[in-house]
């Protein structure tokens, strides 16, 4: 019975990590393009909070999804390092710590909007800021969510980075192709995050660095997540 169970395992962590991957995707493209990306216009401070105080619920909900994104990065931190420590267990620990701390630099950056919700129903804050004050906050606020998080993906792109380095010399239980997809997205996350930091004209170039982020992001990341729902079989019987 123990040996059985031993053998199931690595299945289960593998369905945890292809489902956490899939519902991540979904969570926070809905909060980044169905709510932040349409409430968030990064040249009109008025307009933006505005659509915020108009669409409040949307807002929370965005928030909300966001925090489940949170902990579901947790369980897929756990996830990949049980599925990658027969790889190499030091690197596996190596890769659960990056994401772990790109979690909680990300947590960090995220209570900037509460603060945000803060303000806007705050009617105790029209007392002591103008409107445009009120305003200008806000954006400062959403401004330090955005610094936070491009901080935390310097170390989610070290994270894909080792993961797909594992995966590459797992031995083909898990297709070395994902894991040279996940090279090459972590690769465009560290451009393009050290690209904000290090170019004062970024604006100019943002769709382009979008597209070197998303393209191999997306094929990497949902590959990884439908090969260990559907595949992930062959995790358990190289275990």
């Amino acid at each position: 019975m123990t040996n059985h169970n031993n053998e199931a395992s690595p299945l289960y962590y593998s369905r945890v990590a292809g489902l956490g991957l899939l519902l991540m995707a979904i969570l926070a493209m809905f909060s980044n393009f169905s709510v932040f990306n349409g409430l968030i216009i990064s040249d009109d401070a008025a307009t933006t909070a505005n659509n915020i105080i108009s669409n409040e619920i949307l807002f929370r909900c965005g928030f909300i999804s966001f925090v489940i994104v949170l902990i579901l990065d947790v369980l897929l931190a756990w996830a990949l390092y049980v599925l990658l420590k027969p790889v190499n267990k030091n690197l596996a620990i190596l890769a659960a710590w990056f994401r772990l701390v790109y979690t909680a630099i990300f947590g960090i950056a995220l209570h900037n909007f509460l603060n945000v919700l803060q303000l806007l129903s705050g009617t105790e804050y029209l007392t002591v800021f103008t409107t445009d004050q009120l305003q200008a906050q806000v954006m400062l606020l959403i401004d330090a969510f955005n610094n936070g998080w491009i901080i935390g993906l310097v170390f989610f792109g070290f994270h894909l980075f080792v993961v797909g380095y594992l995966i590459i010399k797992s031995g083909g239980y898990i297709p070395r192709m994902i894991g040279f997809f996940l090279v090459i997205a972590s690769a465009g996350y560290l451009i393009d995050s050290f690209a904000h930091f290090l170019l004062p004209n970024y604006t100019d170039y943002k769709t382009i660095f979008l597209l070197v982020v998303a393209v191999p992001g997306v094929i990497g990341e949902l590959s990884l997540a439908f090969w260990l729902l559907i595949k992930g079989v062959k995790v358990q019987q190289r275990r």
